[in-house]
């Protein structure tokens, strides 16, 4: 009877050390212990995990994550679409953190069949980004670093917050890409980066989280702000200096800005949110009196 009792408390029991969280996707993500060896299947993921405090603990990453400079020494495990399964086993992780939109719905199921916890990061607005900070140190053991980290982004989003608010609207263009032409849609953290400083995503309406749309439709809708992100990016804003009834093009509001800080929702999408709002009150000042 004593070692029935003895064993209905163990079950009962949580293991000391044990950690839950839940991810993006509305999982719970439990592990017995502090996480040491985690691989990151994205870049942004990458960032995230250095800013919790655990860059020691990313033992593989994918291709193009090369922030900060100690990510670039990473072993590579293969692209965010395509990952070297083998590769992974060999590296004994338990921890895996994914894009859910980037890595297809396959390649997670064959990292969940292996048996190692996967957390899915896709933060859908600006406060996600430190709450994914936070929810990794949870994981890695590296709180004390990861609740700093969190407490200073929530700040200086706060901060841009109040800088910002109830800033008149300025209908904006995000091209992410020229051949062909991508924008970003609703569903992407980009448009709560906008509305933070203003802005409006004309093609936030769009199912698709990063549609091609074509230059007449951009024409139509008459952006009175554009920007182009200056990653991969052949022909940038100038792609629209020819057509010069565009309001944007007319007021001189054709905008580059860093697609690495924009594009990836990771701890530096802070300061291009920054920069994003700069623009957007620049372009508020070329309206006329």
């Amino acid at each position: 009877m004593k070692w029935i009792i003895l064993l209905a408390l163990a079950v009962a029991t949580p293991l000391a050390g044990a950690v839950t969280v839940r991810d993006d996707g509305g999982n719970t993500v439990t592990l017995d212990k502090p996480a040491a060896r985690v691989i990151s299947m994205s870049p942004h993921v990458t960032e995230l995990l250095f800013a919790a405090g655990g860059g020691s603990r990313v033992v593989g990453a994918v291709n193009y994550s090369d922030y900060p400079e100690a990510a670039k020494s990473i072993p590579r495990i293969g692209s965010n679409r395509e990952i070297d399964l083998e590769r992974v086993i060999s590296m004994k992780p338990d921890l895996i953190v994914a894009w859910m939109h980037n890595n297809s719905e396959r390649q997670i199921e064959m990292v969940r069949k292996l048996g190692v916890p996967v957390f899915l990061s896709d933060p859908q607005t600006l406060e996600g980004i430190p709450e994914n900070v936070a929810r990794l140190g949870q994981l890695m053991g590296t709180e004390a670093v990861a609740n700093t980290a969190a407490a200073k982004l929530r700040g200086r989003l706060a901060g841009l917050r109040t800088r910002y608010a109830d800033r008149p609207v300025v209908r904006t263009f995000y091209q992410v890409w020229d051949k062909p032409l991508y924008t970003l849609s609703g569903k992407h953290i980009i448009t709560d980066a906008l509305r933070l400083c203003g802005g409006e995503n004309i093609f936030e309406k769009l199912s698709v989280t990063a549609p091609i749309v074509s230059v007449e439709s951009v024409l139509q809708a008459d952006p009175e702000a554009v920007f182009g992100t200056a990653e991969k990016n052949y022909g940038g804003v100038n792609l629209w200096k020819p057509y010069t009834t565009l309001t944007a093009t007319r007021r001189d509001n054709l905008f580059t800005v860093d697609g690495d800080l924009l594009n990836r929702a990771g701890p530096r999408m802070i300061a291009g949110t920054a920069v994003l709002c700069e623009k957007l009150e620049l372009a508020r000042r070329h309206r006329s009196p």
